[in-house]
């Protein structure tokens, strides 16, 4: 990976980690899918006014279906998703959850765009997968593990948006970053727009503290977080991009313990170092030995 692909997947796991936090506030006084129909009215109103400026293509007819099912999939099912379960489900733990993305990731990229890793990066996904484990572990400590509904929730959300990032690759190639997540993340608000008479209802009693706090998942988790994330797509394999993610847990939780006051514990931290160290195995691995198979859609 350059230098400019590395940067831009800085600041999306960055916005994305503190994304947990701010849902977490968001949902004290909004509805889990007014928080998603929130979040991205802002984030579409962001992209109306930047696409057009920086220039985007016009879809053609016949993928207009696929995009609207991108939108469908990788906006509406995994945001609704991620706030039901975040009801119960802490922001550390929604994160560490969350971070079985890579996995996900890497087997349908292995199916759909037919990449190969090698046993080092095998390796590394396994010890990242171990971290995340532990860390799940360490946010149990001294009150039990308890997997309830929210859990699935989030669990669900994870399998969509893996799919989501993977069966958008060969599209990334036709469109370009921007006017492919442009047109995905429009029609996702189109689906979310079921949630309107209840958004509008609770945004009149909702203190401005936590209005604030949507505003900015819309503008820097979403909107550019996913202009970020969509550029290291288009320049780097799925299995190594979704591997950062697994960094995400470790920021989200010093997010949530600055913001909400959670404080982790050794053994999150520890399974932390061991997220860390699996990505560093992924990402040193030779660049060659990670290959896609040129699909047109």
């Amino acid at each position: 990976m350059d230098t400019r692909t590395l940067l831009a997947l800085g600041i999306t796991i960055l916005f994305w980690a503190s994304a947990f936090a701010g849902i977490r506030a968001g949902l004290t006084s909004y509805s889990p899918g007014s928080v998603a129909l929130f979040r991205f009215l802002v984030a579409s109103a962001v992209l109306i006014v930047y696409a057009p400026v920086r220039g985007i293509k016009m879809p053609r007819k016949q993928d207009i279906p696929f995009i609207c099912f991108c939108g469908l999939l990788g906006i509406s099912v995994y945001h609704v998703s991620l706030n039901y379960g975040e009801i119960t489900v802490t922001a550390g733990s929604a994160s560490f959850l969350i971070g079985t993305v890579p996995i996900f990731s890497v087997l349908m990229a292995i199916v759909y765009l037919g990449e190969s890793l090698t046993l080092r990066s095998w390796i590394g996904i396994g010890v990242s997968f171990f971290g995340v484990v532990v860390i799940t572990l360490g946010e149990g400590e001294g009150a039990g593990i308890s997997l309830d509904h929210g859990t699935l929730f989030i669990l669900c959300s994870a399998i969509a948006t893996s799919i989501f990032f993977v069966i958008q690759k060969p599209y990334l190639v036709r469109y370009g970053s921007l006017s492919f997540i442009t047109y995905s993340i429009w029609a996702g608000t189109v689906f979310l727009m079921v949630y309107l008479p209840d958004l509008l209802s609770e945004f009149k009693a909702a203190p401005t503290s936590t209005t604030t706090a949507l505003v900015y998942l819309g503008v820097f988790p979403t909107a550019i977080s996913y202009l970020t994330w969509t550029y290291a797509l288009s320049r780097a394999p799925v299995s190594n991009v979704t591997s950062f993610l697994y960094l995400s847990p470790v920021l989200a939780c010093f997010i949530a313990w600055l913001w909400l006051g959670e404080t982790p514990t050794a053994l999150s931290l520890a399974g932390g170092a061991a997220a860390l160290v699996g990505v560093a195995m992924v990402n040193t691995g030779k660049a060659g030995s990670i290959q896609e198979r040129k699909r047109k859609p």
